[in-house]
C-alpha cells in the first residue's frame, strides 16, 4: 500500500497521493469539506480551484440536492452567456429547455446515470427527431457535465459512457455551372443581385456576407477582407436585433481575391445604394454595410436573403436549396477545376484542410481524372 504523501498548497487545503495513480485535493468551503480527485496533482488542484470559483459565482456547495435543471440553469447563466456567441447560447438554451429539462430536469445531478441519458436519446428519436438533433443534444449535455466535473459537482461525465446515435454524413446540394448561371440570370435587376454574384464568387458564410462593409473591399486590388459577422442576439440576452461579432475561427478571418464578374456587380451595387441613400435623406443610417435595407440598416437573413433565394430558384426552375448550398456550390465548382483542397480551405475559411476534405470528400473522386491511366503508363512493364 502506498503511503499518503501530504503536501500543503497555498493554504487552500491539503493535496496528497491517494494511491499510485490517484491524487486527492481538499478544501473547506462554507464549513464543508470537499474532496477532488485526479490522475495528477495538477488535475486534482485544478478541480478544486474550479469548484472554489464556481462557489464564488453562487453554485451551492451541497450538490446532493441540486437537480439537473438547476445546474443547467447556472451553467448557461454563469459559464456560457459570456463565453460563446449569442446565437450559440440561444441554441444551447433551446436544447436545454426543449429537450433535456422535460425529461431529466427533476433528476438529482449526482444521481444521473448513463442509462438515463441513453433513454433521453431514445425518446427523442422515437419522437421523430433526427440523429443530427439528438447528437446536438448529446454535445450540449456533454459540455455541461464536463463543467460539472470541473466544478466538483459530479465525479464523472456520464455522457462519456453513452452512445450517441449514428449520424449520416450530410452532403449539400451543389449547383452545376449551368444552374449557377441560371440563378444569376434570374437575379438580374434584383436589388440583391450583387449578393448572389459575390456568394458564388467567394462562398462566404451568410453571417459574413451580412457583416461585410464597404471599408473591407479594395476595388483597386480586386479583393476583400472577411473580418466580422452579423449575429442575432437571443431574446433572453441583453439588447435586441443583431450585433457585429468576431468571425467563427482565426482561419475565418481571411483575405479573398474577388472574381471580376462579382467585382463589377459590386461597383454597380454601390452606385444603386448611393441613390437609395439620397432618397432616404435623414432616415438613412450609415453603418457602411455592403448589403443593407433601403435606409442603411442590416438586412433580415430570412426575408431579405433566404426568401429572395427561394423566389429566384423558383423563377429559374432550379432545385430548392439552402443558402449554405451556394457555399457548397463554390467548393464543387473549384474541385471540378482540380483546385487544390488547401486553396479551397483557405477560401472558405475552414480551420484546417481536414475539415474541407471531410465535408467534400464525395467530390474528390472527380479530381482523379486521368490518374489511373497515368499510373498505368508509368508502371506497366
Amino acid at each position: 500500500m502506498v503511503r499518503k504523501k501530504r503536501v500543503r498548497a497555498n493554504g487552500e487545503g491539503s493535496v496528497y497521493r491517494q494511491k499510485e495513480d490517484l491524487w486527492a485535493a481538499s478544501a473547506t468551503v462554507e464549513g464543508k469539506r470537499k474532496y477532488f480527485y485526479g490522475k495528477t496533482q495538477k488535475e486534482a488542484k485544478d478541480k478544486r480551484e474550479a469548484f472554489i470559483q464556481a462557489v464564488s459565482k453562487g453554485v451551492s456547495v451541497d450538490a446532493k440536492k441540486q437537480t439537473v435543471e438547476q445546474f443547467l440553469g447556472k451553467w448557461l447563466e454563469d459559464s456560457q452567456k459570456q463565453s460563446v456567441r449569442p446565437r450559440t447560447y440561444e441554441r444551447y438554451e433551446e436544447v436545454v429547455r426543449i429537450h433535456i429539462v422535460p425529461t431529466l430536469g427533476r433528476q438529482q445531478l449526482q444521481k444521473l446515470l448513463p442509462q438515463d441519458v441513453q433513454s433521453l436519446y431514445a425518446q427523442r428519436l422515437e419522437a421523430g427527431y433526427s440523429a443530427t438533433t439528438v447528437n446536438h443534444i448529446h454535445n450540449v449535455l456533454h459540455k455541461a457535465l464536463k463543467t460539472a466535473v470541473k466544478w466538483g459537482l459530479v465525479p464523472r461525465n456520464v455522457c462519456e459512457l453513452v452512445d450517441s446515435p449514428y449520424k449520416a454524413h450530410f452532403e449539400g446540394q451543389a449547383l452545376t455551372v449551368e444552374q449557377a448561371r441560371k440563378l444569376l440570370a434570374a437575379a438580374r435587376g434584383h436589388r440583391m443581385e450583387a449578393l448572389f454574384h459575390l456568394e458564388l464568387a467567394t462562398g462566404m458564410r451568410r453571417g459574413e456576407i451580412m457583416g461585410l462593409k464597404w471599408q473591407d473591399i479594395n476595388f483597386e486590388k480586386g479583393a476583400l477582407r472577411v473580418q466580422r459577422i452579423l449575429s442575432r442576439v437571443p431574446s433572453k440576452m441583453p439588447g435586441k436585433g443583431y450585433v457585429e461579432a468576431e468571425v467563427k475561427t482565426a482561419k475565418s478571418r481571411r483575405h479573398l481575391i474577388v472574381a471580376p464578374f462579382a467585382l463589377e456587380m459590386l461597383k454597380q451595387h454601390r452606385e444603386r445604394q448611393a441613390i437609395e441613400q439620397v432618397k432616404a435623406a435623414d432616415a438613412w443610417e450609415d453603418h457602411d454595410y455592403v448589403f443593407c435595407t433601403a435606409i442603411g440598416t442590416h438586412v433580415n437573413p430570412t426575408r431579405d436573403i433566404l426568401d429572395v433565394l427561394k423566389s429566384l430558384l423558383k423563377k429559374a426552375e432550379l432545385p430548392d436549396i439552402r443558402f449554405h448550398d451556394l457555399r457548397h456550390s463554390v467548393a464543387s465548382l473549384l474541385f471540378e477545376e482540380n483546385m487544390h483542397p488547401k486553396i479551397v480551405q483557405e477560401m472558405l475559411g475552414h480551420s484546417n484542410v481536414s475539415i474541407t476534405l471531410d465535408i467534400y470528400s464525395h467530390m474528390l473522386p472527380n479530381m482523379q481524372g486521368g490518374a489511373p491511366s497515368r499510373l498505368d503508363d508509368l508502371l506497366k512493364e
